[in-house]
């Protein structure tokens, strides 16, 4: 998967990549932006490629590249190209030069193609938490992450990594029909919590999940100033 590219000289660019087997790869394609360039828009971000690379010292370079997936229907329509914009923006700042992670990967392209299959309110939300799952950081849901009581839950803290109770609460507020999406998401139901359609309850899960990804990542995505969150409502 193509994550980004910006211009080296005044025909390159170097091309960063999401491989199953290789991780993040760097590499360089020559003369990419010529107009008879053979590679063309190819190696454009939000593109599913098959390559041959020359691996080198530092950067690959791109020798052949085809075409696997061009996902059209993303860039023909603004809200999707945004949403896929936060996937690949998330997956380029988890993902490690050299270090494969093949769930990583078959994650983002699942999340591409159900993305271009119907736009979902609550595909970059599970997304995310499916991330911060796989990353070892699985929030805790079904009990307080200070006390161990098993609920209500009024609130939901980052720096415990789960929901907490009247009590101890502190944090970010949650509705309980968020907390139902989360819950399904990483319960082995985000089948049915993408077919959700818009609410205030989907704008307030995916502006939890967007906070809990900066937290981990310990920096602000760029994504979540494009204007994909609604506000999210104080229960």
């Amino acid at each position: 998967m193509v994550l980004r590219t910006i211009r080296l000289g005044e025909a390159d660019r170097i091309v960063t990549l999401l491989t199953e087997g290789r991780g993040k790869v760097r590499a360089v394609a020559k003369g990419v932006r010529k107009t008879k360039s053979r590679f063309g828009s190819r190696l454009e971000p939000i593109s599913h490629v098959s390559l041959q690379l020359y691996e080198g010292r530092q950067l690959d370079t791109v020798t052949q590249a085809e075409t696997v997936d061009h996902f059209r229907a993303i860039r023909e329509d603004l809200d999707r190209m945004t949403r896929a914009s936060a996937l690949l923006e998330v997956a380029d700042q988890v993902a490690q030069e050299g270090e494969p992670n093949g769930a990583l990967y078959r994650m983002l392209v699942g999340a591409l193609r159900s993305l271009a299959a119907h736009s979902s309110p609550l595909l970059v939300t599970g997304f995310y938490w499916k991330v911060l799952s796989l990353e070892g950081f699985h929030p805790m849901l079904e009990s307080c992450a200070t006390c161990g009581n098993d609920g209500p839950f009024v609130a939901f803290d980052l720096t415990e990594g789960g929901v907490l109770c009247r009590s101890c609460r502190r944090g970010q507020p949650i509705s309980d029909d968020a907390l139902s999406l989360i819950r399904r998401v990483l319960g082995g139901s985000l089948a049915s919590a993408l077919a959700e359609p818009s609410s205030p309850f989907t704008s307030e899960a995916e502006a939890l999940a967007t906070r809990a990804m900066e937290h981990h990542l310990e920096r602000r995505l760029r994504t979540a100033n494009l204007g994909l969150l609604g506000d999210a409502p104080t229960p």
